[in-house]
């Protein structure tokens, strides 16, 4: 790696990056959190050490400090195929010599409909929009209009739904949301039928929806999918799958479409646009239709986004469509995920902090766990994981990949894991991590106060 200036690291190392701290002070003087969501926040890596993005290819990029990393979480997930990759950007400039915004809709949300309603076959109807909030918030209020029902019920293991008051209201960051909205708002465990339905039966009649990601870092029980399709056609609730990560991710029609159960409404971001903003509600048209204006009932106002068919976005999402159907790229981010995942496994278990440094999720899907001592997520070992990790040349805030990734990359992410791990055990050994953390450690997303 390339570096203009340097500091001294607790094993000798030096790395440092004084563009990008420079410019984080003046992200934060402009834009209060210093990033425009917050899970890229410089808090979530170790002091004086988040890279600024000056850009990036394929599954490289270079921060404003000159530096090249190999990057994973591309996007939080939402660049799967890689940067600027080369079909999607050709699909995009087409469409911008074309104009992007009509006053009525363009031919191009016909054929992006067309093709969504192909690629996902178990939905009738779709809408997009342009994130991921806006489609599941959206979700809620169709099941509410539709059912008479005021609650909603989330999973509560998994971490994230919308920005909107009705899942903010449930986290520790809930400043500015009234209580009243909150207490509306229900949870149930994933993996845990007896609970659900415990839950609904407490609330019965008051239930308009239940909504969860199908999947996430663990596979879904035998026959759970199937169970909560069959509570919520009993207790006359809707079934939401918000399928921002799962989509593409799991099988080009997302975890419905691996796992064979439909649900009544789903939701799609991430993956779609390969970074470009495009975001989708998909489902029964009975359901959908309600947002529309064929029918006699009351109207829905579903999703309304001035900007939500821009037809450079969604000339992007038909572009990456293609390119997984045609490529085969879900499968091939299994496989580097799992060439991955051995490779991280052995390193830890080399360096003998297997049982400290921990890859978990589907290939496709992976993140890491740093514990520490007595086995208890760490985050100042975390900390010194990313420290190593960058000072390496990995920007990994988890190890989900892309498919632009090479063998070549992987193995070079597997050696600068395992110089990780070599420091990870010294600090072990110890018994203090603090030495080789260097400031204060990175914090959870949400928390009550900055």
């Amino acid at each position: 790696m390339n570096t203009q200036d340097t500091e001294n690291t607790a094993d000798g190392e030096e790395f440092a990056l004084p563009r990008s701290r420079a410019a984080n002070e003046r992200l934060h003087a402009l834009i209060p959190g210093g990033a425009h969501t917050y899970a890229k926040g410089d808090d979530q890596y170790p002091e004086n050490l988040a890279p600024v993005i000056s850009h990036g290819r394929g599954a490289h990029v270079w921060d404003v400090d000159g530096n090249r990393y190999i990057e994973y979480g591309s996007g939080l997930r939402s660049v799967s195929l890689g940067h600027a990759h080369p079909r999607v950007s050709e699909a995009v400039r087409r469409e911008l010599d074309r104009g992007s915004n009509f006053v009525r809709p363009s031919v191009v949300e016909l054929e992006a409909a067309e093709r969504f309603l192909t690629t996902v076959p178990t939905a009738e109807m779709v809408k997009f929009a342009k994130n991921g909030s806006d489609a599941t918030t959206a979700a809620v209020r169709l099941a509410r209009a539709a059912t008479g029902r005021p609650r909603v019920a989330l999973c509560a293991d998994h971490p994230f739904f919308s920005v909107d008051d009705w899942f903010i209201g449930t986290t520790p960051m809930s400043a500015g949301v009234p209580a009243a909205t909150t207490e509306l708002t229900l949870s149930f465990p994933y993996g845990d039928l007896a609970a659900t339905e415990e839950v609904l039966t407490r609330y019965e009649g008051e239930v308009a929806c239940l909504i969860l990601e199908p999947a996430a870092h663990t596979e879904p029980p035998p026959g759970y999918l199937a169970g909560l399709r069959e509570l919520a056609d009993r207790h006359g609730c809707v079934l939401v799958f918000d399928e921002m990560i799962t989509g593409f991710r799991w099988s080009e029609a997302g975890a419905q479409g691996l796992y064979g159960v439909v649900p009544d409404l789903s939701t799609f971001g991430k993956a779609l646009g390969n970074g470009f903003a495009v975001s989708a509600l998909a489902g029964r048209r009975d359901l959908m239709e309600r947002g529309g204006l064929r029918h006699s009932g009351e109207r829905v106002f579903l999703l309304s986004t001035t900007h939500g068919a821009e037809t450079h976005a969604l000339a992007a999402a038909m572009a990456v469509q293609s390119v997984y159907v045609e490529e085969g790229v879900t499968a091939r981010l299994h496989t580097l995920g799992e060439r991955l995942a051995a490779g991280v496994r052995d390193a830890a278990a080399g360096m003998g902090v297997a049982d400290h440094v921990v890859v978990r999720g589907r290939a496709s899907n992976l993140v890491f766990a740093t514990l520490d001592e007595n086995g208890q997520p760490s985050q100042r070992y975390r900390t010194l994981f990313l420290r190593r990790l960058l000072a390496g040349g990995v920007l990994a805030p988890s190890f989900v990949v892309s498919s632009a990734l090479s063998d070549a990359d992987i193995d070079r992410t597997v050696d600068v894991v395992a110089q990780a791990c070599a420091v990870y055990r010294k600090a072990l050994d110890a018994g203090d991590p603090a030495p080789w953390v260097a400031g204060r450690p990175v914090k959870p997303v949400f928390r009550r106060l900055a």
